[in-house]
């Protein structure tokens, strides 16, 4: 995160979520209006690892083919090769996501779930760890298509990177008088380290106390009065997920209910569909996620430790 924030400056939340769903196996979703950073923080983290790093640059042209890969025939030796697409890296970079049609975006589908390609009926395992961090501006501008439902509900969070503070943006200016800082942004964590890591947050303790709160609150978004389509039980694993990453970064081998409420929204709120404008606009869907995690019951107890009050 230090390395990070070398980089993007004023933004602590965002690194930090960033850096939750890398170690939680997770993908991340930035969604805000251009030149606000949300590419240069996908490749400060892409670089503060030694780890393979692809980008690809979405367009209203790009094919499927682009992303995964293409089986082409090799005369020589009379059969058909499979040339690997840029999917295939430890952290995939996708810049304006929204601006490629819906059968392109489709491509991203199986490879963010089940971590390979199939491509003329065979299928190819995706390196290890593999992260999705994708930008793309609000659906409202022009030349852009909006995300379904079952790709955004493979992003483990979504962040909105916002305006930077004067203070920040001064700072900005000068650090980037002479080049860009991200020139000088050399890898802080091995591959190796970074699977030692996400080792260590697999191993987080979850009590059942906190089991249960995470499912109660995505049962609660499926029978909101509001919401036409409420959170999957994805969304309940990755949360789940994402809490224990955020506890092994707090220093903790246990997870508490305070980690659950910290990513609700993040992890939530972009998977619902509020039920009176049928898409729903982002402000509308974390004031419900923040409504139905306040008028949810904390558990007492939860890992031994009492829970901080809200």
């Amino acid at each position: 995160m230090a390395a990070i924030e070398t980089v993007i400056d004023g933004k602590r939340q965002a690194v930090e979520t960033a850096v939750t769903v890398l170690l939680a196996e997770g993908h991340l979703l930035m969604e805000d209006v251009p030149g606000v950073g949300k590419t240069m923080l996908a490749r400060a983290l892409g670089r503060s690892v030694d780890c393979s790093v692809n980008r690809i640059q979405f367009t209203p042209d790009l094919l499927p083919a682009d992303i995964t890969g293409v089986s082409i025939y090799n005369q020589a030796e009379r059969e058909f090769e499979f040339k690997p697409g840029p999917v295939f890296a430890n952290i995939l970079i996708g810049d304006e996501i929204n601006r490629a049609s819906p059968k392109t975006q489709s491509a991203l589908l199986e490879s963010m779930e089940e971590r390979q390609v199939t491509v003329d009926g065979a299928s190819y395992a995706l390196p290890n760890p593999f992260t999705v961090i994708a930008t793309q501006n609000p659906i409202e501008m022009e030349g852009t298509y909006a995300l379904p439902e079952a790709q955004r509900d493979r992003f483990t969070a979504r962040i909105s990177m916002g305006y930077p503070d004067q203070a920040a943006e001064v700072t900005m200016l000068r650090s980037r008088e002479t080049g860009s800082p991200l020139d000088a942004l050399a890898p802080v964590v091995t591959l190796e380290r970074l699977r030692q890591m996400i080792a260590t947050v697999r191993s987080v303790f979850v009590s059942p106390a906190v089991e249960h709160y995470a499912v109660a609150i995505a049962a609660a978004t499926r029978v909101d009065r509001e919401l036409r389509l409420g959170a999957s039980p994805r969304a309940t694993l990755q949360l789940v997920r994402a809490a224990k990453a955020r506890a092994a970064l707090d220093g903790r081998d246990f997870v508490l209910p305070d980690d659950i409420d910290a990513l609700a929204v993040s992890v939530i709120a972009h998977r619902l569909v509020v039920a009176r404008s049928g898409l729903g606009s982002n402000a509308d869907a974390a004031d419900i996620t923040q409504r139905i995690v306040a008028a949810t019951p904390v558990p007492l107890g939860a890992s031994g430790v009492q829970p901080s009050t809200r």
